[in-house]
């Protein structure tokens, strides 16, 4: 028989798929240790259902869209902040897609966006990103240049798209089918697929911007017009990847 401890070492070793097997094994151990252990796996294999539960939702327009064979979410990072790129991303994940998780970026923690993003890159049929430059941003604006580079990531793609599911806009100048879907991100895993994509794409970049112009704090702020970031504008004037059209007020 197992000492307890060993049994705790191995429920954490334990995939949370195999659960059941662990439960079904010691929920006959009248032991009072080894009944916490059981528990904490009901618990955990509970999280797990309803995180697929929540996962089957998110595949709504998945479903809607289930004769298509390519179905392409669509979503951008980077629209407010004063400085730094905009980053569109476009990701086309399997019909049999298995990751959990997906949500809209914002609502994640950073170490799981970037689990996710690593995830996302080996399991998506295909993914590509697009961006656009302050300086473009401040010469055709932020929504065009947010547009235009939604067009650069489509065409970028491995494959072409059946259907565009679009984080709440319709893209112009696109010759496939498209829903755009207000909040997509946290209703579609194709969109949320692709913010968490974008979003970390962009955070990356922001944090080696840190490093070439320590005094703004991107790595901290990613851009955004925070009061530290707002005083260091003041103190310094802008840089060569701040947003003309967003700092005036403040420069």
């Amino acid at each position: 028989m197992l000492k307890i401890g060993e049994i705790k070492e191995l429920l954490k070793n334990t995939p949370n798929e195999q659960l059941p097997v662990f439960i079904e094994e010691y929920e006959v151990d009248e032991r009072g240790g080894v009944q916490k252990l059981v528990e904490q796996a009901h618990k955990r294999y509970k999280r797990l259902l309803a995180e697929k539960e929540r996962i089957y939702k998110l595949q709504e327009y998945e479903r809607k869209y289930a004769s298509c064979d390519y179905i392409c979410g669509i979503d951008e990072v980077g629209r407010g902040p004063f400085a730094g790129p905009v980053v569109t991303a476009a990701v086309i994940l399997p019909k049999d897609c298995d990751i959990l998780y997906i949500n809209d970026s914002k609502k994640l923690s950073e170490k799981r966006r970037e689990e996710l993003f690593e995830e996302i890159k080996d399991k998506a049929i295909a993914y590509s990103i697009g961006m656009n430059t302050a300086e473009r941003i401040d010469e055709i604006n932020i929504l065009q240049a947010t547009l235009e580079a939604m067009r650069k990531a489509i065409n970028s793609l491995a494959v072409k798209p059946d259907i565009l599911l679009n984080d709440a806009v319709t893209i112009p100048g696109v010759d496939i089918p498209q829903e755009a879907i207000i909040k997509g991100d946290a209703k579609s895993i194709s969109i949320g697929a692709a913010s968490i994509m974008a979003k970390v794409t962009r955070d990356r970049m922001m944090v080696e911007y840190d490093k070439v112009y320590p005094q703004y704090h991107f790595a901290d702020n990613k851009g955004y017009g925070t009061l530290e970031h707002r005083e260091a504008l003041k103190q310094f004037g802008p840089c060569p990847i701040h947003r003309a059209s967003f700092i005036h007020n403040y420069v």
